[in-house]
């Protein structure tokens, strides 16, 4: 007897700009009910129900490798699609960082979706800021359903430093509160600077969190 296939919430992409943990990525939105695709292929991304920017490097070569999605993630902005950038991923929604500027690489253009820039922690602890923290939801949002109080993994040096506090949805203590979760006013865009894919299942509930949100719009 053939077990009857199971269907997918939602239909996600996942861009492949050269810098992301894709495979990891992959197995948590799967696991999260999602059908993913990898993709390096801008084109592809008007037929999706929700786009992924995961990263994992340095803000001027994520812009760098990004640049020729720019267009497509402006637009898919403008259609209103969800777009949820994981942790360097989440630092290029905004509009720069001064990690550029610290590398002496000048100032670095972000896709500019959430205003803002991105901050080297100036605490007096270990950076860069590593291993599990607790997240403290600031107001509602879809993606952050059911995590208030847990505790999700991090691994960064720099944190989002949004131009409207209302950008915040959660933040998290690492000898100054930063925010661990931001989103744009429309709440369609937005960012954890946390590896949801390696925070257990906080990082699954938030995954299906955005699955269901795509299967909404």
């Amino acid at each position: 007897m053939n077990a009857t296939p199971q269907t997918t919430a939602a239909e996600v992409v996942v861009v492949d700009y050269g810098l992301g943990n894709l495979r990891s990525v992959t197995r948590g939105l799967e696991r999260a009910n999602a059908g993913v695709t990898i993709t390096d292929d801008p084109a592809s991304f008007a037929d999706a129900d929700g786009i992924v920017l995961p990263g994992v490097g340095a803000f001027r070569e994520g812009m760098d490798n990004a640049g020729p999605y720019r267009d497509a993630l402006a637009e898919a902005a403008d259609r209103g699609q969800p777009i949820f950038g994981i942790c360097l991923g989440m630092q290029m929604l905004l509009g720069s960082s001064e990690e550029a500027e610290h590398a002496g690489e000048g100032e670095v253009e972000g896709l500019n979706f959430i205003p803002g820039t991105n901050v080297r922690f100036d605490v007096d602890k270990k950076v860069p800021h590593m291993g599990w923290n607790e997240l403290d939801v600031q107001r509602k949002h879809p993606l952050v359903e059911g995590i208030d109080g847990q505790y999700a993994y991090f691994v960064h040096s720099y944190h989002a430093a949004p131009d409207d506090d209302n950008a915040i949805v959660a933040s998290t203590d690492y000898g100054v509160d930063f925010p661990s979760v931001i989103a744009n006013e429309d709440g369609t865009i937005f960012g954890t600077q946390f590896h949801p894919e390696k925070s257990g299942e906080t990082g699954l509930q938030i995954l299906r969190n955005f699955v269901d949100l795509c299967a909404e719009q």
